[in-house]
């Protein structure tokens, strides 16, 4: 939403300004259009196997959208973990066998479709579940795993944002061979009177000033955005981390959701009263 607002404001400020003391009609300029979209999309492709093609233009719908991961979804997230780990505490770790090995079956994840109904999550989560369950642990090992597992996913997510950065630095450049081209044009038209001179230079310099006002107006957002969503989306695994390595250092359930609730971004972050009586209410269902 505000992606649009902030492109309204882009054009009504860059365009606005100009319509007062000049004609918009001096700025069409097709072929200057054609060819720096062109020569950003060549590059775009040429900068980037099939996998990063995939994944920028898969990540471009969610910028419409806000983060999945707001305080009501962690806190979701925080209660299921804490029922999880109760029932271990309550029952042992193989009373939690079946819900690992089958997480769509399961009663206690089932109860959180906004947490279970995402993939990737689900699977950080009952991955190191399962290695609880079948023992021999070593805390340090298991903390040294997670690290890298979520550096791989933090360097995947991020790889869209990168990708849309490089094209965004590129497009002012672009611009210039544009305007040079168009002078080139120019040059070989020295000729003509000066108002179809004047026009033909105004025509060139459209290009710079198209690369500039793309690269910065509009796809530097775009990657700005990109990468802030990674950022936000990749916190749920540092949550899940915090807590499922403060319990097997011992930890009783409420202390090491408490311990989750610490990592959280203080936009997303209950307080420990809203937390606790969330899991008290929880709990009389």
């Amino acid at each position: 939403m505000f992606l649009i607002v902030g492109y309204v404001i882009i054009l009504a400020s860059a365009l606005g300004t100009y319509a007062i003391h000049g004609s918009l009609a001096a700025l069409w300029m097709p072929t200057e259009y054609v060819a720096i979209v062109g020569l950003a999309l060549g590059s775009f492709l040429g900068s980037n196997d099939i996998t990063v093609i995939k994944a920028t233009i898969g990540a471009l719908p969610g910028l419409f959208k806000g983060s999945k991961f707001n305080q009501a979804a962690y806190v979701d997230l925080l209660a299921m973990l804490f029922e999880v780990l109760a029932k271990v505490r309550k029952e042992g770790l193989m009373s939690i066998e079946n819900d690992v090995e089958n997480p769509h079956e399961s009663p206690i994840f089932g109860k959180y479709p906004s947490i279970a109904n995402d993939h990737h999550v689900m699977e950080f989560i009952t991955d190191y579940l399962r290695m609880m369950v079948g023992g021999n642990l070593n805390a340090l090992e298991i903390e040294n795993l997670m690290d890298i597992e979520i550096e791989t996913h933090h360097h995947e997510v991020e790889v869209p944002g990168h990708a849309m950065a490089k094209t965004a630095d590129a497009l002012p450049a672009f611009g210039i061979v544009v305007a040079v081209m168009g002078v080139v044009n120019v040059m070989g038209s020295v000729g003509e009177p000066p108002p179809v001179l004047g026009k033909m230079i105004g025509g060139a310099l459209v290009g710079t000033f198209l690369g500039i006002l793309v690269s910065y107006g509009f796809v530097s957002p775009i990657a700005t955005r990109l990468e802030q969503k990674a950022h936000a989306d990749s916190k749920v695994y540092q949550v899940i981390k915090v807590v499922l390595l403060a319990s097997m250092s011992g930890y009783a359930p409420q202390v090491a959701v408490e311990f989750g609730r610490k990592v959280l971004f203080s936009g997303d972050r209950p307080s420990f009263i809203e937390l606790e009586e969330e899991l008290k209410s929880r709990r009389k269902k």
